[in-house]
This record gives structure tokens, C-alpha cells and sequence, in this order.
């Protein structure tokens, strides 16, 4: 990664930067290394592609990586909440099947952090006979994440209730104090506060700040009709059919679930590690997240 300050925002070394179109209107800023069969990597909250600096790099060596900031977020177009359906992830999926298209791929792995994973999920599941490997690190699917978090346990996950409440209150509550806000996320959920750089968690901030309301209609989809769409899958008796690998944290200690069983509800060829490392752990753990992503594409 290159030198970075407020005037220089922080790349990741040797990508080169595109604005691509993937539906009318949209446009995700995407960079784009390497060669080989392609990867994509999405990212989580409250982050942008810059997250995956370090893993992109690595498997730039055998592989092309396209890293989208995802729609709504960082320097891609960020669509008013018309209807629920625009941050659906169903969507948000869709769009990253047309970029991997509009940069000539008709078929790739595909892996997502957080948001990003909930992205991926949808991705693999609308659309198996393009995604050929998925990894999804630290989250649950989201029906599943709903229906885990009770109690007073669920206090950890109160940003997702405050996102989830209708337009309006939420978006004027976190435009309030944004970076207080989105700063407490970067805190609270890293364990070695070095893997998220000073300039690194400036351009964070500086994205959240902007994009207030399309992160709160990303969240506010996840309460609505994202439920909606994996309810169906569920009842359709819907599995993904690619090798999936999935990274997380031991929530399930703390929030009463056997997060491997949820998993592997949805995904039979299903291989589940628990990681000690922070949430963001391709910050944390670059080189195990590495490791992981390469022993799924050898699958």
C-alpha cells in the first residue's frame, strides 16, 4: 500500500482503478490486479475495498483480483432508496455478476467479508453456475443472524436494530456523529489496532461520512427483504452447490449457536474454521485469510 494522508488516499499497490457500469445508473469503483482466474472480493462495514490491500496483493501472483467498492459504498454510485428492493442483496449480487461480466469473466471465486459475505452468499445462491468457490468471513446468513440474536446478548448487534427502523431516524442519529459512529465499529471490533492503519481508518471514516444513507438502506434491506429472499431459498430446500469456505469468530459461545451446523444447512461441501483474530481479519490475518482463500480454490 502506498504512502497515505487525508490529501492521498491509500490504494492497494500496483491495481489499477476503473469506474464500471452495472446497472442503469450504477457504476462500482473497482481496482483490479494480477493475472490468472479471476477472484472477487468484496468488503464489509464500515469499510471499503481497501480492506482486502494485503490478501489482494498476495494472490494477485496467480490470480486476478477484482475488488469493488460495493454499491452505495466508498467511490461507487451510491442509488436513492427508492423501494427496499435497491439494496436487496439480491441486488447488490447482481451487480457483482455484471462487473465480473463487463471485465470479461463469466465465471469466478468469489469471497466477502461481513456486508460483503451476505452479498457473496446471495451471489452464489442466485447465480451457481457463475460462482465457482465461495468463502464468507464472520458472518451467518441472514436469516439465520436474526434468528440467533435474543436476549440481552443482542446488544452487540444494536447498530443492526437502529439501521433496521424506517427511513429517516436512523440516517439523522448517525449523520449526527458519524465518525463517532463508524469509528466505535473500527474499535470495538479489532483486536490489533495496527492492521487498521491511521490512514486507513481516515478513509474509511471519510467514506462512511458520505454515505450515510445508502449504509443505512443496505442494513435497513437485511430487516426486509433480504429475510424474505433466504426464507424462500430455505423453504425451496436451496444449497450452494460450489466448495464453500467460511471464516469466523467464535460468536456462537457467546450468542448460544453452532454456527458450523447453520452453515452447513446451506452449504454441503462446507468447510468451517473458527479464527482467533479480530473481526477484521483480513487486516489481522492477511496471511491465514491467504492461506484459506488458495487451500478453497485448490478445492
Amino acid at each position: 500500500m502506498t504512502a497515505g494522508s487525508a490529501a492521498v488516499p491509500p490504494v492497494i499497490t500496483g491495481f489499477d482503478h476503473h469506474r464500471v457500469p452495472v446497472a442503469d445508473g450504477v457504476r462500482l469503483h473497482t481496482a483490479v490486479g494480477g493475472s490468472g482466474t479471476p477472484v472477487v472480493l468484496l468488503h464489509g462495514f464500515p469499510q471499503t475495498h481497501l480492506m482486502w490491500r494485503h490478501v489482494a496483493a498476495d494472490l494477485a501472483a496467480d490470480h486476478t483480483l477484482i475488488c469493488p467498492d460495493l454499491r452505495g459504498y466508498g467511490a461507487s454510485d451510491k442509488p436513492a432508496e427508492s423501494d427496499g428492493t435497491v439494496y436487496a442483496k439480491r441486488t447488490m449480487a447482481a451487480d457483482i455478476v455484471a462487473l465480473a461480466r463487463e471485465l470479461g469473466h463469466e465465471r469466478f471465486a468469489l469471497a466477502g467479508h461481513d456486508r460483503g459475505a451476505l452479498v457473496a452468499f446471495r451471489a452464489a445462491l442466485d447465480h451457481p453456475g457463475t460462482v465457482t468457490h465461495l468463502a464468507c468471513l464472520d458472518v451467518l446468513p441472514t436469516l439465520d443472524m436474526w434468528e440467533v440474536m435474543h436476549g440481552v446478548s443482542a446488544a452487540v448487534g444494536f447498530h443492526l436494530y437502529l439501521m433496521a427502523q424506517p427511513p429517516g431516524l436512523p440516517e439523522r442519529m448517525i449523520s449526527a456523529a458519524p465518525d463517532a459512529f463508524f469509528g466505535h465499529f473500527l474499535d470495538i471490533w479489532t483486536r490489533d489496532r495496527e492492521a487498521v492503519p491511521p490512514e486507513v481508518r481516515a478513509a474509511y471514516l471519510a467514506a462512511c461520512r458520505a454515505a450515510v444513507p445508502s449504509i443505512v438502506a443496505d442494513y435497513r434491506a437485511s430487516a426486509g427483504v433480504d429475510i424474505e429472499h433466504d426464507r424462500a431459498d430455505r423453504a425451496a430446500g436451496s444449497t450452494l452447490r460450489m466448495p464453500v469456505s467460511v471464516l469466523q469468530q467464535d460468536w456462537g459461545a457467546a450468542l448460544g449457536f453452532d454456527a458450523a451446523a447453520l452453515w452447513g444447512a446451506w452449504a454441503p461441501d462446507l468447510r468451517h474454521t473458527t479464527v482467533t483474530c479480530g473481526h477484521f481479519m483480513a487486516e489481522e490475518a492477511p496471511d491465514d485469510i491467504a492461506k484459506a482463500l488458495r487451500a478453497l480454490l485448490a478445492r
